[in-house]
């Protein structure tokens, strides 16, 4: 069949206006207001501005409604205002000129470079709106971007558009002084009391989708007035610590973003409970057997539908137990269908070589879930049918539609959205004049039994059957591409006039069910995007015919765009995926057809054929050839040639990396570098199933920041999250920060620890770290520093504090406070941080020699920090805040232990802290281990012995803040000491006589027995005593222990007390909520 292919390539949204707009060129039927009269939508394209492609008609609200552009109540007794029939879109007749926001059905056509959306667990969110159906997320589960403010109920997710930040854009060869960065505007869901930069009125809505925000500044402003703006963005009050995305690139390979930044998602292989009967597909990458597979699901659709029905003459309650029966037993045959494909395919990933099956496998595995995770977790949350026609307007006609399909495009109310019960056609049908049909768009949507629902009049022509169902999958080329086909006869037969709807076959208590197909064509044209090449135009349009090779398309894209390289074996043309707010790319051959290729998507799934594009890149990849791979989980002190023998074993000769190091022999971590992003992956994919002493390896693909593109009097700021210290914020506090921040420049320390991080950015001369976490998180950041310092350009950035740990001794030295609790907004956090003055923190080394005769090994905590052992035993370690011998060592010790034993217990910070109560009311009433320390220790300071008091334990101070906030020395002045601080190169030595005193020390009623001040020492232990460094305690044997000032100091960021006004409205927090002014 001869034919054009004009519609495979929608037009930009001058050109939209007149397929979209008006219901594809007017022929749309005329759409009522349930009871308040209607208007046809071809009669509003004259009033409408071009671009936004809405399908607007007349409505009569019958509930309180506000319009979506200037917020305002709409007001009268019928057809008060106008409503999108696709998206939901509410507005004023006196606002319809003004409308900016593109309607969700063409929003996705025009973004020019698409971007993956890094999805989160499924949530219940309050106060916020779907981006897509543009209704409220309150009752129904949703997922959000970690990245950005983009938030989808999971029915919506089908139509949610690629448009994340994008964070990394280095481009070789481009000069800092022309890159211009611009706004990223994300429509509503601002935060509460927003103002419009512009207009300076508030421009925040509770009722509705409104108002523009920019993701990288927090910029606010009116739908009609972010327009008006400059374009260029500045990051906002954050760019002294801003990582500027056109200094970052990442490598072009199939590793989704999720695996790159580490994002911890935690699938739970559940449903949502008002999902619980409905079955939820999953994407299948064999196409084997389909007639096979299609007549199956069809059986088990047929034996769904008929479980539903209770015996005949079954009282109530028998009739929904008798229900709840047959739910489970289908959402268990389903269940345990998804875990056999799960496994089936994780099997046979191992044997795939080629690229587009090694991106499959990578998703199945899962690259950025934790190992503990257990059963078929997946990359993206599982797929359900989408929302769309927003019955929360709804008049007339609410009732019938409430009893719909889930899935209906034209029918679910929101508090029964997705249901998922298979209810039977409502007899006021017939009635109505109405029939319901699903509507399936390809191949795969039966396979997975994904459909859409319409209601059409019976007496519907072809022509208005077939634009209602390419309006339910938000397809908007021209409809004269298509036709419709009865999906329950024996032959595709296209549906002709008159009366097709009452034409169709009609299966025992099943809904009628159509086929939308795309007509097969011998010529037609493309689009050719020209992604990041050098090019003014957002795309060209090539004719192709059945004989047009991927060659041919490249050399003709080259002419039409001007490159000023025409060499066609330079570029590469990628075939480029948008679904459900991902992005998959895969590299055309260059023999392979374009038409070919639409025509197979089209085959199976209309919908992914309109979501498909043609991409001319570079065959070089801007990242450049170094392509880093992070691995940990090794033993530490081997040698490098023992490192890479054992790299070698795990990946085999067809993987091997180019160069391997730096290599953090502590650590038991190293980079590997490869030449090749098709290898990188696989040894990315074989190092993550691979296992040393029955632990997995810790692999992670590193991003590369240009130094030359960070601007001058930026400190880009690196962060570190322990997600467990303490009370467990992390995982709030990472999430917020990757909004504020590229979320490049914040890491997991959950993964890998802050080694990968600190490689990343060792070429920046100038930089910032904040560490969130505990005392002992930010010992363990300090002694990476030290062990990276000589390899990178900044040897001793500035740390500032977020404190999640207990007892937080150093933040509250510093001002950071006593522990982060939740309520602080995260963008004052980093406001603290650009405003904290640099100060130098003393830090110590502490020499542990046992005696020869001892031939007794110490056991060592092994997360203590800073700890590394010689031949003879003598053991080394740094100490930034006290060390402790003694009754303080040995309630540290029983702590520790019993953490150690339950650590899920020890999830906030008062437990932890109740936990030291028990253990000091049993020393109390218990035997006394420490009762003669005074007897067993020998104390020498700076070469003088000094004589003990009787004590059951000595604290050696260098900050003066101990035991959760404590200060034992006190603040009383004496003549024989000087005034303590922890940058005079002095320590305090203080006892404590025993338990009750320990106590009267933490709670202020008393100080404690002051000893000593000075630079240097040395310690003699008689017997096997606790000590601890830092926190971190273990049983010391007999020997000498020296303190004495390290080489090493650290340059550590101490919070301003000055207290500032928010004179910035627009700058907003990361969790939807206004920033504001200090008290």
């Amino acid at each position: 069949m001869a034919g054009s292919l004009s519609g495979l390539s929608t037009s930009g949204y001058q050109q939209q206006q007149q397929s979209v707009v008006g219901g594809q060129g007017g022929q749309t039927p005329t759409t009522t207001g349930g009871g308040g009269g209607g208007g046809s939508s071809a009669e509003l394209q004259r009033d409408q501005p071009p671009g936004h492609g809405h399908t607007f008609a007349k409505k009569t609200f019958h509930k309180p409604t506000y319009c979506h552009g200037c917020t305002d109540m709409l007001w009268g007794i019928i057809q008060q205002g106008y409503i999108c029939e696709v998206c939901n879109f509410v507005v004023h007749e006196r606002c319809l000129k003004t409308v900016v926001s593109p309607c969700s059905s063409i929003a996705v056509n025009l973004i020019k470079n698409p971007v993956a959306h890094c999805w989160s667990e499924l949530v219940h969110q309050r106060k916020k709106f779907c981006n897509v159906c543009r209704k409220r997320l309150d009752d129904n589960l949703s997922l959000h971007c970690e990245i950005c403010e983009y938030y989808v109920h999971t029915e919506c997710q089908d139509f949610a558009v690629a448009d994340c930040k994008e964070n990394a854009t280095y481009l070789p060869g481009k000069d800092l002084s022309s890159v211009r960065h611009t706004h990223h505007w994300r429509e509503g869901n601002l935060p509460s009391n927003s103002k419009c930069a512009l207009c300076k009125k508030t421009c925040f809505s509770t009722e509705c989708l409104a108002g523009y925000r920019c993701e990288w500044c927090g910029m606010t402003s009116h739908a009609s007035c972010y327009r008006d703006i400059p374009a260029e963005c500045t990051f906002g009050m954050l760019e002294p610590i801003y990582l500027p995305p056109h200094g970052v690139s990442i490598p072009r390979t199939e590793v989704p973003m999720e695996a790159i930044i580490g994002v911890q998602v935690r699938r739970k292989e559940v449903l949502a409970p008002g999902n619980s009967d409905e079955y939820i597909g999953e994407e299948d990458d064999d196409d084997s057997n389909d007639d096979e597979e299609m007549e199956d699901e069809n059986d088990d659709e047929d034996e769904d539908e008929e479980e539903d029905e209770a015996p005949p003459n079954a009282e109530e309650g028998e009739r929904a137990r008798y229900c709840r029966r047959v739910r489970r037993r289908r959402r268990r045959r389903r269940m345990m269908a998804r875990r056999r494909r799960y496994h089936a395919d994780a099997a046979s990933a191992k044997t795939q070589q080629s690229r587009g099956l090694i991106f499959a496998a990578l998703r199945r595995l899962s690259l950025v879930l934790p190992r503990t995770c257990q059963g078929p977790c997946h990359t993206y949350p599982p797929y359900a049918p989408a929302r769309s026609i927003s019955e929360e307007f709804s008049s007339g006609d609410t009732r019938c539609r409430e009893s719909e399909e889930p899935g209906s495009t034209t029918g679910t109310s929101q508090g029964s959205a997705g249901s998922g019960t298979h209810n039977r056609p409502n007899k006021d049908d017939k009635e109505r004049d109405e029939e319901t049909i699903k509507v399936y768009d390809g191949n795969n949507s039966l396979r997975r039994r994904l459909f859409r629902v319409i209601s059409v009049p019976r007496q519907a022509t072809v022509e208005q059957l077939l634009v209602m169902a390419l309006q339910a999958f938000h397809i908007t080329k021209d409809p004269s591409n298509f036709y419709l086909t009865d999906l329950y006869t024996n032959e595709e037969t296209p549906l002709c006039d008159p009366t097709p709807v009452l034409n169709l076959n009609h299966k025992e208590g099943k809904r009628p069910a159509i086929f939308l197909r795309f007509k097969d064509v011998e010529s037609g044209e493309v689009r050719v995007y020209p992604g990041k090449l050098p090019v003014s135009e957002a795309f060209c349009t090539v004719p192709v015919t059945k004989d047009t090779s991927v060659s041919d398309l490249i050399q003709e894209a080259i002419t039409r765009f001007q490159l000023e390289s025409d060499n066609c074996e330079n570029y590469r043309c990628s075939e480029i995926l948008l679904d459900r707010g991902a992005v998959t790319e895969r590299v055309l051959e260059r023999e392979e057809q374009p038409l070919e290729i639409y025509k197979l998507l089209g085959k199976d799934s209309i919908r992914q054929m309109e979501l498909m594009r043609f991409y001319l890149q570079l065959k070089q990849d801007p990242h450049g050839p170094n392509i880093a791979l992070f691995v940990g989980n090794l033993p530490p002190g081997l040698s490098e040639r023992q490192y890479e023998n054992m790299l070698m074993d795990f990946l085999g000769k067809e993987n091997r990396f180019s160069s391997i190091g730096p290599i953090y022999y502590e650590y038991g971590s190293m980079v590997i570098t490869y030449e090749d992003s098709i290898t990188a992956v696989r040894a990315l994919y074989a190092l993550r199933e691979s296992k040393y002493e029955d632990k997995h390896l810790l692999v992670m693909l590193l991003p590369s920041i240009e130094p030359s593109m960070v601007p001058a009097g930026v400190q880009p700021l690196l962060v570190f999250v322990n997600v467990k210290s303490g009370g467990c914020q992390g995982l709030d506090l990472i999430s917020n920060f990757r909004k504020l921040l590229n979320p490049y420049q914040v890491f997991d320390l959950d993964n890998g620890g802050p080694l990968p991080g600190l490689y990343v950015f060792r070429h920046i001369k100038n930089y910032k770290i904040l560490v969130c976490g505990g005392d002992g998180t930010v010992g363990w950041v300090l002694q990476c520093l030290d062990n990276v310092g000589q390899d990178s350009e900044c040897s001793s950035p500035a740390c500032a504090i977020v404190p999640l740990g207990t007892g937080n001794d150093l933040a509250r030295v510093l001002r950071w406070g006593s522990g982060y609790t939740g309520g602080e907004d995260p963008l004052n956090l980093l406001r603290d941080v650009i405003d904290a003055e640099e100060i130098r923190l003393d830090r110590w080394t502490v020499v542990f020699h046992p005696e020869d005769k001892d031939d007794k090994t110490n056991v060592v905590p092994s997360n203590a920090v800073a700890g590394s052992t010689s031949e003879d035993n003598t053991q080394i370690f740094v100490m930034n805040n006290y060390f402790g011998i003694g009754l303080d060592a040995a309630l540290c010790l029983d702590f520790h232990n019993a953490r150690e034993e339950n650590p899920n217990k020890f999830n906030s910070r008062l437990h932890n802290k109740s936990v030291y109560v028990k253990m000091g009311l049993r020393k109390m009433v218990g035997r006394k281990p420490c009762k003669d320390l005074h007897r067993e220790i020998k104390l020498e300071v700076d070469g003088k012995v000094v004589e003990l008091p009787q004590v059951e334990g000595i604290i050696i101070l260098n900050i003066l803040s101990w035991g959760s906030g404590a200060n034992p020395w006190g603040p009383d002045k004496e003549d024989q000491f000087n005034k303590p601080n922890h940058w005079d190169g002095i320590l305090e030595v203080v006892g404590v006589t025993g338990v009750i005193h320990l106590g009267q020390i933490q709670s202020g009623l008393r100080n404690g027995m002051r000893i000593a001040q000075g630079g240097h020492i040395k310690i003699h232990l008689h017997s096997d005593i606790p000590v601890q460094v830092d926190g971190e305690p273990w049983v010391q044997s007999p020997g000498d222990v020296v303190v004495l000032r390290s080489a090493l100091k650290a340059t550590m960021l101490k919070k301003n007390k000055v207290k500032r006004r928010n004179t910035e409205p627009w700058i907003l927090s990361a969790n939807g909520d206004r920033s504001t002014a200090d008290d």
